[in-house]
């Protein structure tokens, strides 16, 4: 008799295996039927161990703490032998996920980091210890929960990384302006123009980022992993000085050559406008990020609506009258836009 595995099941655990997550088998079943079907799942591999409930029976937590990691299937288990194979996995530092179905899974269903029951034939007490219930009862589905996981944090990290660079580059503009004792690089309606045109949309439409194609390449996270930790932080920081300093640039050498303040806030602006459309297009490479320009139409459409805005910022007369800012010639509009390119450009090469 056969009990074939779900079609792609085999699939779904070389994706765990590929992003570094550890598939272990833990049945009742006869020890030679669970290692048949390890092995046709890829779960049991050249030389992986296998326990049988006897074996946990003689065995004290030192001798399974330092064997865990080698066994990748548990035959003729009990409720006990579960729960007591989760209690290893978590002294071992894992986070540990625990599929099941019977009324014999919920002990380690509800021991575990996360429990997950079967939505479909699960026995109601495993649902009330389970964490998650799976729907449709398919191993398939929670690794592309894994994925979209991965995804959401990722797309998560983006929008921050672009609202943190390009907000630190406007305080950076003003702060080292006025230091400098240049007149106010910026009113604040201007800010406030800049903040509402330039993050709002940006930073949804990155949200809306699909999958990375190495996502599920890449390693696990650490649980107490700081979210701003390595280079995300001085990524962000670096981006936005730079963004500032493009602002910085175009303000001081207009009001040097112009002498006009109105023109060297109109300058600046469009300056960290264009900066930050840069930007928006720079968060899209990190964490793996290489989709191509035209997989996420909401960024594209966040980039249209940015270079609209900044026409009617400088073209519109009602706009220019309610932001205070004059027309842009062609020269300003080149410049301005080499000026981002440079900083942005440099920013990146940086890391």
């Amino acid at each position: 008799m056969l009990d074939p595995p779900r079609p792609g099941v085999r699939q779904a655990i070389a994706r765990c295996h590929a992003a570094g997550i550890k598939v272990v088998m833990i049945t009742g079943d006869h020890p030679a039927t669970a290692t048949a079907i390890a092995r046709e799942l890829g779960i049991l591999t050249p030389g992986g161990m296998v326990l049988t409930g006897r074996d946990l029976e003689t065995m004290p937590d030192e001798e399974l703490d330092r064997l865990v990691p080698a066994v990748q299937v548990y035959a003729r288990t009990s409720p006990q032998h579960k729960s007591r194979i989760v209690r290893a996995w978590q002294r071992a530092g894992g986070v540990v996920a625990m599929t099941g179905d019977g009324l014999n899974d919920a002990p380690a269903v509800k021991e575990a980091d996360i429990g997950l029951a079967m939505g479909q034939n699960g026995a109601d007490v495993t649902k009330d210890a389970a964490s998650l219930v799976l729907a449709d009862d398919n191993f398939v589905t929670i690794v592309d929960a894994v994925e979209e996981g991965r995804t959401i944090y990722a797309n998560i990290r983006k929008a921050i990384r672009y609202l943190l660079g390009t907000n630190i580059g406007d305080v950076f503009l003003t702060a080292t302006a006025v230091l400098a004792g240049l007149p106010l690089p910026l009113l604040p309606v201007q800010l406030l123009w800049l903040n509402l045109v330039g993050d709002s949309l940006p930073a949804l439409a990155l949200v809306k980022d699909p999958p990375a194609p190495g996502i599920m390449r890449q390693p696990p996270r650490q649980v107490r992993s700081d979210f701003f930790a390595g280079e995300f932080s001085r990524q962000i920081l670096t981006r936005g000085v730079f963004i500032g300093l493009g602002g910085l640039f175009l303000f001081a050498l207009k009001l040097y050559l112009n002498g006009s303040v109105a023109a060297a806030r109109s300058l600046a602006l469009a300056g960290l406008l264009a900066g930050q459309l840069f930007h928006l297009f720079d968060c899209r490479l990190m964490d793996g990020g290489s989709q191509g320009y035209f997989s996420n139409p909401y960024v594209l459409g966040a980039g249209v609506w940015t270079v609209v805005t900044m026409w009617l910022t400088f073209m519109s007369r009602p706009v220019r009258g309610l932001l205070h800012t004059v027309p842009l010639t062609g020269s300003d509009w080149l410049l301005a836009t080499v000026t981002a390119a440079t900083t942005g450009g440099t920013a990146l090469l940086l890391g």
